[in-house]
């Protein structure tokens, strides 16, 4: 029996893209003469030798090779414009291979966009049955699954309803629940959950995790990395259509965001940062209880994280609002903490100063957490903000005695910690 339902060897694909070498007319009045130019051309049989195009040969995907076991839950990650809906599209057989050879051993159900093998025209019944013949599925046994499906998307109320009329939420949920419930030996599943709400993208996770959990193969693609991490088990990074990196999806995770971590530069050369700059922090400090300055802190101690600042005399004079907003390696939200939430007022601003976020006890598990800051004029109105760098810096977190006791939750299980309590009564 082979093991390997996926097997790419050496996979490339090529596109000539055209580029117009005319150049586009500056005025109305050249544009009226080319294009009468262009029409006596066209009826005397002419061609215009001028606009004629050139070709650029453009590889999407080079040399991609990798295998996928069956019961595994591969995802595929990697920057905009890296080949990841290329290789879909290989894979599915929607288009073929420049280079290269796939082997695939089972039937494959695809979901690469919202609508791909559906019919405006037609009612979310018809739908569902024309969407499982595509996928070579007898009209027995989707009449067998229809009630599954029907009850998965949530959709009996517009069963009847011509898909055209459908919200794109509704067009996923009708494509996912087909896809998955017509039992596949491959699903191929490409940013589904960008279009779902929250109760939505938790069904599509749970039954990924079921299709692997029965034996079958699932290839997800999606910038949502949580998700990534929770429902897969193996990762691969496209990067300029190759494969960068294979392994596991923490593994896979971790190589990812070491390559989108901008190079360590000081705050005054960073050019993303946002703002009239009337307040302009120059230099960020980590100290810990004995307020010395540190490059990491432990988990149950206090922490300071010290914003110095310059301002100019186009500071605000009124309330400034100081926040700094603490994500996961994954870029997941974890803590915001703003100067207005502890009511602590601010202005006017000395000309250099440093505002000053203490926490009494440190409640995250060993880790690095990327730390962006804002300051802003007021909170809850639209304004500018003074000064306001993403991933400003990275807060180290290493193991401490939070409880006490010496333990705390594994990374994989917990990025906080609780500051709770058990007993036992008795009822």
């Amino acid at each position: 029996m082979i093991d390997h339902v996926i097997k790419a060897e050496n996979l490339g694909k090529k596109y000539a893209i055209a580029h117009q070498m005319k150049a586009a007319p500056a005025t109305l009045r050249e544009a009226l003469a080319r294009g009468g130019a262009n029409l006596w051309n066209r009826l005397s049989g002419r061609r215009d030798s001028a606009a004629k195009p050139s070709y650029e040969e453009f590889w999407a995907l080079r040399d991609v090779s990798f295998e996928v076991r069956r019961g595994e839950v591969l995802g595929i990650i990697g920057p905009n414009g890296a080949g990841k809906s290329t290789l879909l599209k290989l894979l599915s057989r929607i288009t073929e291979p420049t280079t290269g050879r796939i082997t695939l051993q089972g039937r494959i159900a695809s979901l690469l966009e919202v609508g791909t093998g559906f019919h405006p025209e037609l009612t979310g019944r018809e739908n569902i049955f024309l969407n499982g013949a595509i996928l070579g599925m007898p009209a027995s046994y989707i009449r067998r699954k229809f009630d599954e499906i029907v009850d998965f998307a949530d959709i009996e109320r517009f069963l009847d309803t011509p898909l055209k009329h459908y919200s794109s939420g509704m067009y996923a949920r009708l494509a996912f629940a087909v896809a998955a419930h017509l039992e596949p030996d491959i699903l191929i599943v490409d940013e589904v959950l960008a279009v779902g709400d929250a109760k939505f993208q938790r069904k599509c996770l749970g039954r990924m995790d079921k299709v692997a959990g029965e034996g079958r193969t699932v290839l997800f693609v999606s910038h949502n990395l949580q998700a990534v991490e929770s429902v897969c088990r193996r990762g691969l990074v496209l990067g300029h259509g190759r494969v960068c990196f294979n392994g596991t999806q923490l593994e896979a995770l971790d190589f990812y965001l070491k390559g989108m971590e901008p190079a360590d530069i000081r705050l005054e050369d960073r050019t993303d940062r946002l703002g009239d700059g009337s307040v302009r922090v120059t230099s960020i400090e980590l100290r810990n209880a004995r307020g010395e300055s540190v490059e990491c802190v432990r988990t149950g101690e206090s922490a300071e994280v010290r914003l110095y600042f310059h301002s100019t005399p186009e500071a605000p004079k009124s309330e400034i609002v100081v926040a700094l907003n603490v994500r996961s390696a994954y870029d997941f939200p974890l803590f915001l903490h703003s100067s207005r939430f502890s009511r602590t007022a601010f202005g006017p601003l000395p000309k250099n100063g440093c505002f000053v976020c203490t926490i009494p006890r440190v409640p995250l598990v060993p880790g690095r957490y990327p730390v962006t800051y804002s300051v802003m004029p007021s909170w809850g109105r639209k304004a500018e903000y003074c000064d306001y760098i993403r991933h400003a810096f990275e807060l180290e977190v290493r193991h401490g005695d939070y409880y006490g006791t010496g333990e705390l939750p594994l990374s994989t299980h917990a990025v906080a910690v609780l500051d709770a309590s058990w007993s036992l009564e008795k009822t």
